[in-house]
């Protein structure tokens, strides 16, 4: 693409010839050619460096160096005063111990990362030659056009060509934890304006978002180092790297000993010629060894191995709470964290709703309605652990179903959807019809409204914001049944919907409506009327703990 083309401000079929793509995609051949002309679609890393350089990167620390010259001077000393040198083998043992644990620990977490990339390595569904092909995103190059679903990663920037109901989560990129729902259509530019903030091009994905809701097809226009991700990591990449508090301390005290041992070799030297009276050759000689072994004496040649040792520990420990530490320091400066200031969203966070209170006379009812009533999916991996993908909102309805002990799985058994009126955010409704297929089976209903389905062959679940839902409502139920909806009764729960706002939670309603043949229209206008208002259900996004 030529420099400093704007895809979200063109058309789809100007973005799609300023590729040089078409909605079936790429051809194989030109796909591999584009590939080996602009290289894969990765952010670039630094260069690794080896294992021996890393080693003399040790032997860098001011510490290090005054006992390196320790041990010269030590040689020195007895070499002429024709004694076995072990002060010399033990500092340097030391300085060679430092070194050979620093690099073993590099080496390790570089380790740990290359195999955690190799784990995670991420694929994606790109249109090849006409037909969906999966490949790794590494190979994906501008001009293909990549089918996007619910729960997928984004592995480049791209136009979004087609969408359904698609909703895309931006945090990593913009810090807003609310997903964003995206289109098609070219953007146009405000009056004065000469740009379309990122976070509000609406018709563009980028690398490392993911999409939580919805599907979609969007041609490649950037990869690797040129998306957005790359400029935020091509800008880290240029940053210097500062010494840690630990290493600020260390180098202090090197100065200071450094002037102290000057010192002391000045004023013993001094000291001594005075003090023998006369200046000669094997005066000068003896003063100046006394002074030098004063020094070495004075230099604390264990420490660096205790910091070494110590940060080591600490890494170890870190490893079982599965943190990786690249360098041994980073272990000391995470301690000296007093104050840490963060972006309120998506950050302090966790960036997963949860439902955390509710209003109705069927609990039971309530989470299966509202787990049924959305599109988001609980799945099981092979380790057996269970995980919804979804929309964060839909998610948390399809958890609470299952923390409820009605799981998504096997309510879509009992009730499968047969038709729907998908959400629109004009209406701010969803409304999903499901057959009936446990009508002998009416153990466990307790309410008039259980009893009511379990007769009827369909039943539709409507969720949506509650002063809508409400007014699409003619009866509500409570203790006694199935009630006409007054105005007393919808008093209550708007009620109930101020008590759950006032507490910072997102409020969404539930209402059914049971048929006793299938529906022959499934337009919002047909199904989203004569309605029983079921209850309201409050969410919110914990804070970290």
């Amino acid at each position: 693409m030529k420099e400093g083309y704007r895809p979200h401000l063109e058309s789809v079929e100007s973005v799609l010839a300023e590729t040089g793509s078409g909605v079936k995609g790429l051809s194989s051949a030109e796909a591999a050619a584009r590939l080996e002309a602009n290289g894969p679609n990765k952010l670039i890393e630094a260069k690794k460096r080896s294992s021996i350089a890393r080693f003399f990167d040790q032997m860098k620390d001011p510490m290090i160096i005054i006992l390196l010259a320790a041990a010269a001077l030590s040689l020195i000393t007895s070499l002429y005063q024709h004694e076995n040198p072990s002060d010399v083998f033990i500092i340097l043992f030391v300085v060679v111990l430092n070194s050979v644990l620093g690099v073993v620990q590099e080496n390790k977490a570089e380790e740990a990362i290359a195999a955690l990339k190799q784990m995670t390595a991420a694929k994606s569904k790109v249109l090849r030659d006409g037909q969906i092909v999966s490949i790794e995103s590494s190979g994906l190059v501008v001009g293909d056009v990549v089918i996007l679903e619910a729960g997928d990663s984004i592995p480049a920037d791209g136009r979004i060509i087609e969408e359904a109901s698609m909703k895309v989560e931006e945090a990593a990129l913009t810090g807003e934890s609310v997903p964003v729902t995206k289109q098609s259509d070219a953007l146009e530019l405000g009056a004065n304006a000469k740009e379309v903030p990122l976070g509000d091009r609406r018709n563009m994905i980028y690398m490392g978002s993911t999409v939580v809701y919805g599907r979609g097809k969007a041609v490649i226009t950037g990869t690797g180092m040129d998306t957005e991700m790359g400029k935020i990591a091509d800008a880290l990449a240029q940053a210097e790297e500062e010494l840690t508090p630990l290493q600020i301390k260390l180098a202090q005290l090197s100065r200071i000993l450094t002037k102290l041992v000057l010192g002391i070799c000045a004023f013993i030297f001094v000291l001594g010629v005075i003090k023998a009276g006369r200046l000669s050759m094997d005066v000068m000689i003896d003063t100046f060894m006394l002074a030098i072994s004063l020094a070495v004496a004075a230099i604390p040649e264990g420490l660096v191995a205790v910091v070494t040792i110590v940060l080591s520990i600490g890494v170890t420990k870190m490893s079982h709470r599965n943190a990786v530490i690249r360098r041994l320091t980073a272990v000391e400066t995470l301690g000296c964290a007093q104050i840490i200031c963060s972006d309120k969203t998506g950050t302090l966070t966790q960036n997963k709703m949860t439902v955390v209170d509710y209003a109705g006379h069927d609990r039971d009812l309530l989470a299966a309605g509202m787990a049924l009533c959305c599109d988001a999916e609980l799945k099981v991996s092979e380790d057996g652990v269970e995980e919804v993908v979804g929309e964060p909102t839909e998610a948390a309805l399809v958890a609470y179903s299952s923390i409820q002990n009605l799981p998504k799985t096997e309510l879509v058994n009992l009730f499968p959807r047969v038709g729907e009126a998908p959400f629109d955010s004009g209406r701010k409704m969803m409304s999903t019809v499901h057959k009936n297929n446990d009508m002998d089976s009416p153990a466990g209903l307790d309410t008039e409204l259980d009893k009511l389905i379990a007769r009827s062959e369909y039943v539709q679940f409507t969720k949506g914001a509650p002063d809508v839902v409400l007014r699409h409502s003619t009866h509500i139920l409570t203790d006694h049944g199935i009630e006409p909806l007054t105005d007393e009764l919808a008093a209550n729960v708007k009620r109930d919907n101020s008590r759950m706002a006032g507490k910072a939670l997102r409020v969404l309603s539930l209402a059914a409506r049971v048929y006793h043949e299938r529906p022959n229209d499934f337009s919002d206008e047909a199904l989203e009327q004569k309605l029983i208002f079921v209850g309201l259900v409050g969410m919110i996004d914990p804070i970290l703990s």
